[in-house]
């Protein structure tokens, strides 16, 4: 995982859940950030089992 790539990137892995992110993580009401941390539990448990695409299978031998 690089340095630019957000540490929630790595519980939330397709990219329409990263894109529902971005798009919740803009709001600041007290409603929107709860509802922000339902999301992020929900899509962390939907993704939990899902390959990471920001790792590289590539290995160097």
């Amino acid at each position: 995982m690089s340095r630019s790539t957000p540490a929630l990137h790595r519980w939330i892995k397709t990219d329409c859940g990263r894109a529902k992110l971005a798009e919740l993580q803009q709001r600041k009401s007290p409603i929107a950030r709860a509802r922000l941390a339902w999301f992020i539990l929900i899509a962390a448990l939907r993704d939990w089992h899902l390959p990471n695409p920001d790792q590289s299978d590539v290995s160097t031998s």
